[in-house]
């Protein structure tokens, strides 16, 4: 079927002109015991993409209070997700959806279209590069191809000389010898991951403080199960993988869109960063972090953050919405929070026991929300306090995205460094110099 030339920006006029407006601020949104008004579900979502303009000679975002940031990689291909070996060298994934199994209907095809003004529609570079500084000025010096030929690579974790690549569709592993800056061995798979129509395409990995386990995140495929439970089969779930005889498990299920994975540093319990279902209107669904109950259910499609039920789900499932477990802490409706990072080890004043989360930014969402990286607030092994911002900035006074956060790693000196996929970028976030 040939479209007409003007479709795709009617539809945009006709999405912005029927939107609906946020009646909260994003902070009611956020914490242990959030705002969950009745949704506002409207005949054509709210649509409010932020357009991609990059960043111009000379700008930055801003960082916080007793802290500076730079560019400590630039020129990147939508640069993803961060790992930092333990000589210091710095992995970055450079990826993007897989171009095979798009969904089809002109649904999807109108929301492509505005993902592409977003930046999200892009080539996938398939590779993951390597950043080295090599004389200590916060800037990586060498760049080079460390693994290249993968399938959408996201997650990236290293156990003893295995280095493990979650894959849109895989984990594979490869032999890392230290200080290497490229490996050319094929890599062998380890396991099949759930793949498809992939509307969640990024799998995320990582290993047990003993490095018998790996555990994998892979998102729902779909907004709220509209192509069919069958579609979900083993996805919206955290998978535990054991690495001595290659068996894995459900380990926590019903999380829409798990991304960050992290061990918090008192108690030893693992957190994710979840993305939370679109359509309801700009005061839902929070997006939100947790501690991961082994054998937990997290509410989705069924419900959200506990027992609200979600009327668009059928036929619906009681039982399940009865044990959906409550997560610990809200992050705002469309937040798209992504990466986290505990702040054990930090250097960065005022950040010191907490939890770094980077907040891709809102598409389904009028005002904006999100763009940004924070830090929440923990003692005692849980979140205290209300978030503080990091680094700011990637949205211009038009509303204009200059750059989108993704992922937050502390680096072997203390520094938080994030990716930024559409100013193609790693910011490194310090001490500001006294």
């Amino acid at each position: 079927m040939k479209r007409h030339p003007l479709l795709p920006i009617a539809l945009l006029a006709l999405c912005t002109a029927c939107s609906e407006q946020a009646t909260l601020r994003v902070e009611d949104g956020i914490g242990p015991n959030p705002q969950l008004p009745a949704p506002n579900k409207t005949f054509i979502p709210t649509v409010n993409v932020a357009p991609v303009v990059g960043w111009a000679p000379g700008t930055m975002p801003v960082a916080a209070a007793g802290t500076r940031v730079n560019a400590f990689a630039e020129g990147l291909q939508h640069p993803r997700w961060l790992y930092v070996l333990p000589n210091g060298d710095v992995l970055v994934a450079e990826s993007a959806a897989p171009g095979t199994d798009k969904p089809a209907g002109i649904k999807s095809w109108a929301a492509g279209f505005l993902m592409k003004r977003a930046g999200s529609q892009v080539p996938s570079a398939n590779r993951i590069s390597l950043l080295r500084d090599i004389n200590g000025d916060s800037v990586a010096d060498l760049r080079s191809t460390f693994l290249k030929g993968l399938n959408s690579p996201f997650g990236m974790v290293l156990v003893g000389k295995d280095l493990y690549v979650a894959n849109a569709d895989a984990l594979m592993r490869f032999p890392y010898v230290k200080g290497t800056t490229e490996i050319n061995e094929p890599g062998t798979k380890v396991t099949d991951l759930p793949a498809g129509l992939n509307h969640h395409w990024t799998k995320n990995v990582i290993a047990s403080r003993d490095g018998r386990k790996l555990y994998i995140t892979v998102g729902s495929n779909s907004n709220v199960g509209e192509n069919g439970m069958e579609a979900e089969e083993g996805r919206a779930a955290i998978w535990e993988l054991d690495r001595a005889s290659g068996n894995k498990r459900l380990f926590a299920t019903g999380l829409r869109n798990p991304n960050g994975l992290a061990w918090e540093p008192q108690t030893g319990k693992l957190w994710t960063a979840v993305n939370e279902r679109d359509e309801l209107g700009s005061d839902l669904v929070p997006d939100y972090i947790t501690s991961v109950k082994d054998g937990g259910f997290y509410g989705w499609p069924y419900s959200y953050f506990g027992q609200h039920v979600d009327d668009r789900v059928q036929p619906q499932r009681p039982d399940l919405v009865a044990k959906a477990l409550v997560p610990d802490y809200a992050l705002g409706p469309h937040t798209a929070s992504l990466g986290i990072a505990f702040a054990k080890g930090s250097k960065l004043p005022n950040f010191r026991n907490g939890l770094f989360v980077g907040q891709h930014g809102s598409w389904n969402r009028r005002p904006h929300s999100g763009y940004k990286v924070i830090f929440v607030p923990f003692k005692g092994g849980k979140p205290n306090g209300e978030p503080v911002d990091v680094l700011t900035g990637f949205l211009d006074e038009q509303g204009n995205a200059q750059g989108r956060p993704v992922d937050v790693k502390l680096d072997s000196k203390g520094a938080l460094l994030v990716t930024d996929d559409v100013g193609n970028k790693v910011w490194r976030v310090s001490a500001a110099k006294k």
